[in-house]
């Protein structure tokens, strides 16, 4: 059988950097294989040459038994190859119809009006057949960040796509869509649509993959079959070494001095009558399923959405937080879920957006940088985070996802907040990054940090939180100390919608 893509001696540079090595990788078609490795293994480099996005410097494709070097997106989408891509490429003030065919609308009579009719029925076809309730006239910036997912995943196949490549297209939902979207694979796969699949959660590959490839430092490592090849094996050829499965070190039952208390909060449709404590040494895990209000709450303290009714203390003392320079100034420090738009200037480099957040304390006369001390304090964290980047002075939109979350958690370092807000700190980072922030969140809780961490992953919030706040619909709806909780008793509590009626 002739593969749908042959990948050979396939190499790719960047400006300092050797993003691809003579790599080789293949695709038949009704398979998903999935492409695995660590933040800047190449990955996502190889997928947007498949795309059409980057062009390659040397070796070959073959697409159908063809030669073929694909010049734009749109020449790789004419062919039949599709790409859903980790960032959303969606157009916020345009509709999720408008979007799905932006570029290929249905026109009138006369080839010049568009026809919204015909389009918003086109669109609505596409997302019936995902089983996705989503309006085609929704304006996509309305839209949460899951239903966005779905629609990016719509508007791949309205291609009708004989290849779709999806990088990490679960980063963004919950259990339920999750396993949606796997029925519209297997549907894909039954169809004869080759599926090629980035993802660093573990435990889809065995559900969803039938062959997995690992590249590393953008080299070829191998191509073993899914179901027959351990999920530890996959992780030692992914990082070159075996990580340590060494049971999570909990604080313990001792705690510090409460370093931020918030009561009675209440902000908007998603955070009602939230009230928690947050101890000195202590990581608070904030567990729910999406829409919960968990990051709602995380905002709503930070200043960054405005607040209701409530109180907050820090370290006992009542402030007030209007905006989030009033947080930062009382040692709170908020790293987003949502690094590209909301903690990184991505056009800037990294050695600038470290010190960002701090940036008065390199000032000389309170205008003129220091740069010496910018450039030693970014080398430091560097250093400190395993950061790969060809200099300090790169720019940062050119790093992986793993690289960026990095220099976000940087910044807050180099700030020295007391506490700390991570919203999913790990979302689209490797297994060898999370086993390195892991250690580094234990680390600042050691150093009598005060941690709040937000996450979907139920495993991450078990190992690593002392305690576990748990919401439902915008309350929270349980508190559980980490040596009583299980998987089973927070997705009750996640779930427990008839307590809050009866509130």
């Amino acid at each position: 059988m002739i593969p749908l893509i042959s990948v050979s001696r396939l190499s790719k540079r960047f400006p300092g950097v050797r993003a691809l090595h003579e790599v080789q990788f293949d695709l038949v078609a009704g398979e998903v294989h999935a492409l695995m490795g660590e933040n800047g293994a190449g990955k996502s480099t190889l997928m947007k040459i498949l795309a059409g996005v980057y062009t390659r410097d040397s070796g070959e494709i073959l697409y159908d038994g063809q030669p073929v070097a694909f010049l734009s997106p749109r020449e790789a989408q004419s062919a039949g190859i599709g790409i859903i891509h980790q960032e959303l490429q969606l157009m916020n003030h345009l509709s999720v119809a408008q979007n799905m065919f932006i570029g290929r609308e249905p026109r009138g009579r006369l080839g010049v009006f568009l026809d919204e009719e015909k389009l918003n029925e086109q669109a609505r076809d596409i997302l019936a057949r995902m089983h996705v309730k989503i309006d085609p006239r929704a304006i996509v910036g309305t839209l949460t960040v899951a239903k966005q997912q779905m629609v990016e995943i719509a508007k791949a196949l309205s291609f009708d796509s004989r290849v779709l490549i999806m990088d990490e297209p679960t980063s963004a939902l919950n259990d339920a869509e999750i396993a949606e979207l796997f029925r519209i694979i297997r549907q894909l796969k039954s169809r004869g649509v080759g599926v090629i699949y980035i993802s660093h959660k573990m435990d889809e590959l065995k559900q969803i993959s039938d062959r997995v490839t690992v590249l590393r430092d953008g080299e070829y490592v191998a191509t073993v079959d899914a179901q027959a090849t351990s999920i530890d094996t996959i992780i030692s050829m992914m990082v070159g070494r075996k990580l340590s499965d060494a049971p999570s070190v909990h604080g313990g039952d001792s705690k510090g001095d409460i370093a931020l208390e918030v009561k009675h909060l209440n902000a908007g449709p998603l955070v009602k009558d939230v009230s928690f404590a947050l101890h000195k040494g202590e990581i608070l895990g904030f567990a729910g399923l999406m829409g919960a209000g968990r990051t709602e709450v995380a905002r709503a303290v930070f200043g960054a959405d405005p607040v209701d009714s409530g109180e907050t203390l820090v370290g006992g003392v009542k402030v007030t937080i209007k905006r989030p320079s009033d947080a930062v100034a009382r040692g709170i420090g908020y790293l987003s879920e949502d690094r590209k738009h909301f903690g990184l200037a991505t056009g800037m480099d990294v050695e600038s957006n470290i010190v960002m957040s701090n940036l008065g304390k390199f000032l000389s006369f309170n205008f003129f940088l220091r740069r010496a001390q910018i450039r030693k304090t970014a080398a430091h964290f560097i250093k400190l985070l395993a950061i790969r980047t060809p200099a300090a002075t790169q720019q940062v939109r050119l790093l992986s996802g793993g690289n960026q979350q990095k220099i976000v958690i940087a910044k807050w370092l180099e700030r020295d907040c007391d506490v700390l807000f991570f919203d999913e700190p790990t979302r689209g980072i490797d297994v060898g990054a999370k086993s390195e922030i892991y250690k580094l969140l234990r680390a600042l809780a050691a150093q009598g940090k005060a941690i709040v961490m937000i996450s979907s992953e139920l495993p991450e919030i078990l190992r690593m939180s002392d305690r576990i706040v748990v919401m439902c619909e915008g309350r929270i709806t349980g508190e559980l100390d980490a040596k009583d909780a299980t998987q089973e008793r927070i997705m009750q509590l996640a779930t427990q919608r008839d307590t809050l009626k009866a509130a």
